[in-house]
Order: C-alpha cells, then structure tokens, then sequence
C-alpha cells in the first residue's frame, strides 16, 4: 500500500489498480480497529474533495450506523416464530407477499421509523385495490404487535386503528361470453381458468396443482383455507386440458422444471387479457371462477353436500350461489310457463 497526499489516504490494489482509499480507525474492546473506505479513482477532481471531506467531517453516509431493529430483523424473527409457523399453508402463502414486499422495500430501514402518516399514505396508494389495501395495513399492524409484545421493542402500532375500506362485494361469477373468450387467451390465462374451474378451488391452490395430482378419474386438492388436502373426481373436461399442455415440468402452470408460475405471474396475464375484453369485463377476477364453478354445481342440481365435497366451500357461501342459481332456474321456468300460456293467435 501507498499512503496518497492526504492525511488518511492509502492507494489499495484492486483489480490491477492502485485505488485511493481513506483509512478510519477506531479504539473499540481495548484493540484499535481499522476500516478502508474506497474514494472516486481522480484525487484531483472535485468529486474525490467531496468525498474525503465528507468522511473526515463524519458527514458521509458510508459512516452511517445500521439501523437497528429493522424490518428484515422483525419480519425474519415473525417467520421463525410459532405465531406463523403454526398458521395454514395457504394463509403463510397469503402473508409471504406482504412480508416479501417490506423485506424488499423496507428491509434495512428501522420498524420506530414509520408513522401513522406512512400507514395512511400507503393505504390510500392502494385504494383502487381495496382488498390489497385493507391487507398491507393488516399484515404491518400485525407486525407492530408481534414486535412490541412479543419482542419487547419499543414500538407503537401505528397501523392499529387506520380506517379499512372494509368488506368489498362478493366476486362476481363469471358470464357465459366471457368464458366462451377463453379460446382465444393466452394459454396461461386459459388453463389458469381451466384448473379453477374445474377444481372448484381458490385461485392460488388451483395454479399450483402439478402433474402427479392428477391419478385417473381422480385428483387431489389443497384447500387453502384448512390447509386440506383431498380427493375429489376430476371432471372429463379438465383432464383433457391438461393432458393436453405442454409438460415443462412438475407443475402444470410450470415456471421450470420444479417451480410453479407464480400467482403475480397468472394474475398478471389475466389482467391483460381481461383489459382486451374491454369495459364490461373489469368487474370480474380469477376469484369470480369459483364462484362460477359453485353456481354451475347448483344449476346442474346438485345438493350441498355434493358441492361442498367438490369445492370445501363454507354452507353459506353455497346457499348464497345456491340461491342465485335458483333464481336463474325459477326466471326461466316463469317465463316459459307464461310462453306457452299466450293467447294463440
């Protein structure tokens, strides 16, 4: 090393280059420790002032401590903990991406540093999603609790209390033009659609069926909200579908030849598919498939119970598409019945 014209500057090998670097120490334990910090390459240029000056006042970000108790630290600590260890399959999944998202974000920042302000202005950055808003706020309030009663960190829950957009409209099943559409997607919105529809699933437990899930008549399904795995008929319909797609992998919807195409991914795809349709395709979501798939079950007559074993469907959310079906069923018998009523002229 070759010590450069300033107090504290010592030329480094890197690369085959002699680069300047500024030498800190500092007494700590008893021992004296030592820390080199790379300047810009041109000692004579403004940029290399600025630079040494900053370091030598204390004014420079590289001198900045880590933030202590950061997100990555509470967010780690929560995943290792039984609080979610112990939580369904499906709802850790439903977690991850929030956690995902401020780990990415937020990571290296301190927990103490967010406000009420930011909850409020995240929430309303979100506002068109409702559903997506009302969760972010939901996941950090959790979040704060874990870190101040479980952790004992000195944080407020700033999230607690924000006003959500509340309980959206149920998903609105899907009408038969838009189905019929479906022949012309994108083959990852199409057999997205298939597997939803014919598994009777949540969208998120559908794209994740893989290949082996498929034996014969039968096949098995995760009901996400249990964390159930169970073996229902697999209809004609789907089993030609996915018969027919191309094996990429273990996954029917295959990112490779071991992981499966994500939800972002599907949903992605979907919502620009759907923006095609037009106007009158935007009230309707991947969810409005089960939803179909329930009402189909009930038109075609069957009972609770048999709807129940296909698709794991809570009995009032059967009994409010039971009565839908219905509804469509009586309109059309009224009417026939009025049909063949009418006067003959």
């Amino acid at each position: 090393m070759k010590k450069g014209s300033k107090p504290y500057v010592q030329m480094k090998l890197s690369g085959g280059r002699l680069i300047p670097h500024y030498r800190l120490t500092w007494m700590q334990d008893g021992k004296r420790r030592e820390k080199f910090i790379r300047l810009p390459e041109d000692m004579d240029s403004p940029e290399f002032d600025r630079a040494y000056w900053a370091i030598r006042s204390g004014a420079s970000p590289v001198l900045a401590k880590p933030a202590k108790d950061t997100w990555k630290d509470l967010v780690t600590a929560y995943r290792g903990h039984t609080k979610f260890t112990r939580l369904a399959e499906g709802t850790r999944r439903s977690y991850d991406r929030v956690l995902n998202d401020i780990v990415e974000k937020n990571g290296s920042k301190s927990v103490s540093s967010l406000t009420r302000a930011h909850v409020r202005a995240l929430h309303a950055k979100y506002a068109a999603t409702p559903r997506k808003a009302d969760w972010m706020v939901q996941v950090l309030s959790l979040l704060l609790n874990f870190a101040a009663k479980t952790l004992d960190w000195k944080v407020e829950n700033v999230a607690e209390g924000i006003e959500l957009h509340g309980k959206q409209r149920e998903f609105e099943p899907w009408p038969e033009w838009m189905i019929a559409k479906l022949s012309e997607a994108p083959a990852i919105v199409s057999t997205a659609a298939e597997l939803i529809l014919g598994t009777g699933q949540r969208p998120n437990a559908a794209i994740l069926m893989r290949h082996d899930h498929f034996r014969g008549e039968w096949m098995e399904v995760m009901d996400e909200k249990t964390d159930q795995r169970i073996e229902v008929f697999s209809p004609p319909s789907l089993r030609a579908h996915v018969a027919a797609v191309p094996k990429q992998g273990a996954f029917v919807l295959a990112k490779n030849l071991t992981e499966p195409k994500g939800y972002d991914t599907v949903e992605k795809a979907f919502r620009a598919w759907r923006k095609q349709l037009g106007e009158r395709a935007k009230p309707y979501s991947l969810h409005g498939l089960r939803k179909l798939a329930i009402v189909r079950l009930a038109e075609a007559g069957c009972t609770d119970a048999q709807i129940q074993a296909i698709t794991n469907q809570s009995p009032e959310m059967v009994a409010f598409y039971r009565q839908r079906a219905s509804r469509k069923r009586l309109s059309k018998a009224a009417q026939m019945l009025v049909e063949q009523n009418k006067p003959k002229t």
